[in-house]
């Protein structure tokens, strides 16, 4: 970690063990309006981060965008399925499957890579059937599908869909740059963003928080953002169905799927690999929210996200409640006996 990084993180959770301090997690976020307004920050807004996954709903926009919901007849659950990070449930990789078909693409297509289903539950019952998983399992794969169905929409070569020069990517990132007003390289790579490969081989886009939750906070109300017409109408339609199809976009019982269930699709959260995350604010005040947890660990990560939506004054008592056992998690022993809890301990700064 270079200094600048470490003068740029705070605290932001705790572990505790019998009522004391076991491991301290250091980390940063921002807060952002649609119009670009930063209104709060733990840590350094801008402390530069990988976006991960949480920029699947905007490589998502140009098939929406170019008429691939009208094309392919796409549903809700194709569309958040396409912004998500899924667990590998069968119905996930069933709707994977149809969004390849309805392209004439097939699993063999697919250039994510393989792991096993995220869902327990779901990786336990292929190994008792004697299978392996295969791309679809890969929580990946709708995001990497969507694209696919956009180079069949736009006469794009499907060979090198991964690499940043393909057109789409190139769009992409453009769409990304603008809606983080990091166009001009301002505030990062000199045009604007810098890139690095995912884990599923895609770009990663590194950006600064503060841009991250603008990007976000132009997901949340794309017209105030400077958004306009087909692109606009693109930024509505997904979020919508994100909020439509929460269990598309992560899996029952996951953080993201909670959240966004707990709150009506009023915050969209999106997760993204090495302690990162973003979230959606459609109102009543729109907002962006960005966070990184400094050492990639993600154990702590859904309890800080509760705590600075607390503190922005985005989720009710009720929501909260619902929400409990992600804002203060039990630690459990191997035998299961409790032993303690990761607690927020994070504190935001306005402007």
């Amino acid at each position: 970690m270079t200094s600048r990084a470490g003068q740029a993180l705070t605290l932001v959770a705790r572990a505790e063990r019998g009522g004391l301090t076991d491991c301290w997690y250091f980390g940063a976020a921002a807060a952002a309006t649609p119009e670009g307004r930063l209104v709060a920050h733990a840590g350094d807004p801008r402390l530069p981060a990988y976006l991960r996954s949480a920029a699947k709903p905007v490589q998502a926009l140009p098939l929406v965008a170019d008429g691939g919901v009208e094309r392919f007849e796409l549903a809700d659950e194709d569309l958040a399925i396409a912004c998500g990070s899924h667990a590998g449930r069968p119905e996930q990789v069933e709707r994977v499957r149809s969004l390849l078909e309805r392209g004439g693409f097939g699993p063999e297509d697919l250039a994510c890579g393989t792991h096993p289903p995220l869902d327990e539950e779901s990786a336990r019952r292929l190994v008792a059937a004697g299978e392996t998983p295969s791309a679809l399992h890969n929580n990946c794969s709708g995001n990497h599908a969507g694209m696919l169905l956009a180079c069949r929409l736009g006469d794009l070569p499907r060979a090198g869909y991964l690499e940043p020069e393909h057109p789409l990517n190139v769009r992409a990132g453009g769409l990304l740059a603008r809606m983080a007003r990091l166009a001009g390289g301002a505030e990062a790579g000199e045009d604007g963003l810098e890139l690095g490969v995912d884990g599923c081989g895609l770009p990663a886009y590194r950006m600064p928080l503060a841009a991250a939750a603008r990007a976000y906070a132009a997901l949340a109300d794309p017209t105030a953002a400077g958004l306009a017409g087909d692109e606009a109408a693109a930024v509505g339609r997904l979020v919508r169905a994100m909020a439509a199809a929460p269990a598309m976009v992560a899996g029952p019982g996951r953080f993201t799927t909670r959240l966004i269930e707990a709150t009506g699709g009023r915050v969209v959260g999106k997760e993204g690999a090495a302690g990162f995350y973003a979230a959606i604010v459609r109102g009543p005040a729109a907002l962006g929210l960005a966070l990184k947890i400094a050492h990639g660990d993600c154990e702590c990560r859904d309890a800080v996200v509760l705590e600075l939506l607390r503190q922005l004054g985005v989720l009710s008592a009720a929501e909260l409640e619902e929400l409990a056992a992600f804002h203060r998690r039990e630690i459990r022993n191997r035998p299961g006996r409790p032993v303690g809890e990761l607690v927020p301990d994070v504190e935001l700064t306005e402007g």
